[in-house]
C-alpha cells in the first residue's frame, strides 16, 4: 500500500470517535538517508536498509526516526484527550467549545463498564455485572441529555458559549483536534498506550494508528518496532 493510498483514511472508533491520516512526511528510506548523513552516505539497497534501521531502533539510536513525520486528525472524548496530551512531544491544535456550540449527541457513551483493578488503582480489570451495566447506561444518557437541554436553555438566554459549556458533562464530551508528531515520539506513544495496563478507551486509538497507518507508512521501522519494543512473537 502507498503512502497516498493511506493519507485520509478514516478508522471510526468508540461509539462515535474516529481517526484519520491527513498528512505524512518521509519515509523508512528517509530514515536511513538520515543516519547515513553521518558519514555522508545514501541508500545502500533495501536489504542494507532495512538492516540498519534494525540496528538503528535496537540499539535506541533515535534522532534519524525525528526526521519522519504524521499528522492526524482525531475526534475522541475529553477522558481520551486528556491522556493524550500528556505526552507534550505531539504539536496540537483542538476545536473549541467558544467558538463552536456542542451538539446533542457529542458525548461518549461506553458500551461496556470496566470494574476497578485491585492491583492497580488507576486501572480497571473485568466487568461489572450486566444488570448494573444496564442500569448504568441508562443513568450516563439519561444525565448526558439533561445536561445538554442546560447547555441549550443556556444559549437561548444569551449566554457566551464559553460558559454554558459549564453544564455539559466533564470527560464525556467529544472534540476534534489536529496533532503532528515525529515517529521517534510516535513509538515512544504507542509502547506506551497500547500497553495492557493503559486506559481502553486510549488504546483503541494507539492500535489503529500502529495497525493503519504506522505499519503502512513504515514497514521496516514498524517490524522493528514490533521486534524489539513491543517484544512481539
Amino acid at each position: 500500500m502507498s503512502i497516498h493510498e493511506v493519507i485520509g483514511k478514516r478508522v471510526e472508533l468508540l461509539d462515535q470517535g474516529w481517526i484519520e491520516l491527513q498528512d505524512v512526511m518521509g519515509d523508512d528510506l528517509a530514515i536511513a538517508n538520515a543516519a547515513r548523513v553521518s558519514f555522508l552516505g545514501e541508500s545502500k539497497g533495501e536489504e542494507a536498509d532495512k538492516k540498519l534501521l534494525f540496528y538503528l531502533i535496537r540499539h535506541r539510536h533515535t534522532s534519524p526516526f525525528e526526521q519522519v513525520e504524521f499528522k492526524f486528525r482525531v475526534r475522541a472524548p475529553l477522558l481520551v484527550w486528556w491522556q493524550w496530551v500528556r505526552h507534550r512531544t505531539w504539536h496540537v491544535n483542538a476545536q473549541s467549545g467558544r467558538y463552536t456550540p456542542f451538539k446533542k449527541y457529542d458525548f461518549y457513551e461506553p458500551s461496556t463498564w470496566r470494574q476497578q483493578s485491585e492491583s492497580n488503582k488507576q486501572g480497571s480489570e473485568g466487568e461489572i455485572d450486566p444488570g448494573d451495566a444496564e442500569r448504568l447506561s441508562a443513568l450516563l444518557a439519561e444525565h448526558n441529555n439533561r445536561s445538554f437541554e442546560l447547555y441549550q436553555q443556556a444559549l437561548d438566554a444569551g449566554v457566551a458559549k464559553e460558559q454554558a459549556r459549564l453544564f455539559l458533562p466533564g470527560f464525556g464530551v467529544y472534540y476534534i483536534w489536529v496533532c503532528k508528531v515525529d515517529a521517534h515520539n510516535l513509538m515512544h506513544f504507542l509502547s506506551l498506550r497500547m500497553a495492557p495496563d493503559a486506559q481502553a478507551e486510549i488504546r483503541v486509538y494507539a492500535q489503529a494508528i500502529y495497525e493503519h497507518f504506522f505499519k503502512p507508512i513504515l514497514p521496516w521501522t514498524a517490524e522493528a518496532f514490533g521486534r524489539y519494543v513491543l517484544r512481539e512473537a
